[in-house]
């Protein structure tokens, strides 16, 4: 379930970052800026703009990934104390 919840949440994150960008790159194209040019302010500009507006949806993300890290390290030590013969607890 979690996995599930991770990968929407990611998912999510990723459309609500890329849909920022687009829209101010839309918002410079119609204030009469070039389109590489507002494409590349968009970036940079998304980039600290997104962690503002989708902070929520960031916390859940690295919540999830953070989980999902430890859950490896749990599985990857379990798998090499068995390798080396270890009781497995």
């Amino acid at each position: 379930m979690a996995e599930t919840r991770l990968g929407r949440d990611l998912a999510l994150y990723t459309l609500a970052r890329l849909g920022l960008v687009a829209v101010v790159t839309v918002v410079l194209v119609v204030l009469e800026v070039p389109v590489l040019v507002s494409l590349a302010v968009a970036i940079v500009v998304g980039f600290p703009l997104g962690l503002l507006l989708f902070r929520g949806l960031n916390r859940r993300v690295t919540a999830g990934l953070a989980a999902r890290g430890a859950a490896r390290h749990t599985e990857r030590e379990r798998l090499r104390a068995e390798l080396r013969g270890d009781d497995p607890s």
